[in-house]
């Protein structure tokens, strides 16, 4: 097993939750989805590519093929056809089509909840299995991406040098009131406020608690 590292207290780190829960009352995928299977396919487009590129393109995808059967249907060049706009279509439409055709064959056109299942499916890696565990089905995993990976590492609540190596070591750190919604609560944080490039260090309301470690 991992060892759990963090240069934060526990109460310090409850302390961060606390104050980024103020700042993102709501906090919430930026994807524009209805059901699960919506979010699976916008999860998977938005690799490597913005939310915004995403949800310009899945308004079009989901009315011609809301269900895995319409999507199957509509065929790999369709959906290719589609999300072009967005960076690496090709495998992507190849991805959502094998993943489609899967769940009609093997899970009664319905997206599983479990890890296991899910890193079956094409296209469905750690990052996008534990997304969709977290906001379709509300369980408490954190799927580390660019933004959270960035957070952990400045402020000291998780480093790692990877975002497997801060996803495998994240969860026994987050009191568990957080867990459910600390994947969004630290992705906001790092979208609009500690971003890559100019970080909003003087209007970070958590700055007297972060290491600034880089």
């Amino acid at each position: 097993m991992k060892k759990t590292i963090s240069l934060l207290s526990s109460h310090d780190r409850c302390e961060i939750l606390q104050i980024l829960s103020e700042c993102f009352p709501n906090p919430k995928s930026e994807l524009v989805f209805k059901n699960p299977y919506e979010l699976l396919c916008a999860v998977i487009l938005s690799a490597q590519a913005t939310d915004e590129s995403v949800n310009r393109v899945t308004p079009i995808l989901f009315e011609k093929a809301p269900t895995p059967e319409k999507m199957v249907e509509l065929g790999e060049d369709g959906i290719a056809s589609i999300v072009r706009t967005i960076g690496l279509w090709r495998a992507k439409s190849h991805n959502i089509y094998e993943m489609s055709k899967i769940l009609v064959e093997k899970f009664e056109s319905t997206v599983p909840c479990t890890y296991e299942e899910l890193i079956s499916l094409p296209g469905v890696g750690s990052k996008t299995a534990k997304v969709v565990m977290n906001v379709a089905f509300g369980l408490p995993t954190v799927a580390v991406d660019t933004h959270i990976f960035r957070v952990c590492n400045r402020t000291g609540f998780c480093p790692g040098k990877n975002a497997k190596e801060v996803e495998d070591k994240i969860v026994p750190l987050i009191d568990g009131k957080y867990l459910v919604k600390a994947h969004h609560l630290l992705l906001l944080h790092g979208r609009y406020v500690c971003k890559a490039r100019n970080p909003m260090c003087e209007e970070c309301r958590i700055r007297n608690l972060c290491r600034k470690m880089w």
